[in-house]
């Protein structure tokens, strides 16, 4: 890649429409690291920069930021960082620094961030420039494929479950098994939780047991405020199915001051009435990724407890069809775009 100083990307041409593309190679800017891609992950929150097509029609970006691969060259001013290091880029890749959240410390509530695949190009793509403040540090002992999706639906995930206001010991619900609730359910049990996933269908039944939930409830023919309440009811409930009626039913089964934790974002809305907050003082709230140092601790914690995602890989050249995949749901559990770099990776 680097004789030819040319890499290839998929690039937003129309709306839903990518195309796959060579375009020059870049020298990394100031603050900035330039990394040859091993691995991207496909996340539903692409579809904010596919699915409108190009704002500008001559440049389109590259969508993607569940990236992993290798430093292959320094900005100006970068320190802390080698080339040949092995680093991820997760969703939030830099903050403005002067926003009133950042000024405060809360740099995940940036106005302004830099977002990788939407505000600058991601990871559909053989190499790619990335601001050296944004770079996650990822263990050697991870799976390129199998890392790259916990850099947002893994962080998202085990970020909103720590954060919460369980304990080891309390009931914990996962509702949904997709995408983010596989990782959900994975890391609820090995942080201590009474584990319950809840969706539709007996078939899920095994998928649930084998990631780790001790009841698995399915709300086709059970009723699981019911099962919840009979549990003693959920401390957390974490919501991951895209489904705005599903979670809201879920909050009668919350145990006193429990909480609805929204990481999934559903069309639509999450309605209740104000008696099942009030009687329980019951909360409902969102949850938004993390900072680097949240996803080094997730991967850390993913390779210390053995947590991987189930993922499909496909090469760039079907970049199209993974996406198209991923929005039809049609993908057990991540789908993820796997690079060249990848595959001399498994051979060396």
């Amino acid at each position: 890649m680097s004789e030819t100083r040319t890499y290839r990307a998929a690039v937003v041409v129309a709306p839903g429409k990518l195309q796959l593309v060579d375009r020059p190679l870049a020298e990394p800017g100031h603050g900035q690291v330039r990394i040859r891609v091993e691995a991207c992950g496909v996340c539903h929150s692409d579809s904010a920069t596919v699915a409108p097509g190009p704002a500008n029609p001559e440049h389109g970006l590259v969508p993607g930021h569940e990236v992993v691969g290798r430093i292959e060259a320094l900005g100006h001013g970068v320190e802390g960082w080698q080339v040949g290091q092995r680093v991820g880029v997760g969703f939030l890749a830099g903050e403005d620094r002067v926003c009133p959240s950042c000024r405060q410390g809360d740099i995940v509530n940036c106005s302004n961030p830099v977002i990788t695949g939407m505000t600058t190009d991601g990871g559909y793509a053989e190499s790619m420039l990335a601001e050296a403040r944004g770079l996650v540090r990822v263990p050697e002992d991870l799976d390129a494929a199998e890392a790259a999706p916990l850099l947002c639906a893994g962080l998202t995930t085990f970020n909103a479950l720590r954060n919460a206001n369980a304990r080891a010991g309390d009931v914990v619900a996962v509702h949904g098994l997709g995408g983010l609730g596989h990782l959900a359910v994975q890391f609820a049990r090995k942080m201590g939780f009474h584990t319950v996933a809840i969706a539709r269908g007996a078939d899920k039944a095994e998928l649930a047991s084998h990631l780790g939930a001790h009841r698995y409830i399915d709300s086709d023919a059970e009723d699981p405020v019911g099962v919840l309440r009979a549990l003693g009811g959920a401390k957390v409930a974490l919501g991951t199915a895209p489904t705005g009626a599903g979670m809201s039913a879920l909050v009668p089964g919350l145990a006193a001051r429990g909480s609805l934790v929204v990481v999934a974002i559903p069309n639509d809305p999450i309605s209740l009435p104000a008696t099942d907050l009030v009687f329980g003082a019951h909360a409902l709230v969102g949850a938004l990724t993390g900072t680097v140092f949240d996803n080094e601790q997730t991967l850390s914690f993913a390779a210390l407890q053995d947590i991987r995602p189930l993922v499909e890989t496909f090469p760039l050249e079907q970049a199209q069809t993974a996406y198209d995949r991923m929005m039809r749901a049609d993908v057990r559990f991540r789908a993820v775009l796997v690079m060249p770099a990848y595959k001399e990776a498994a051979t060396a």
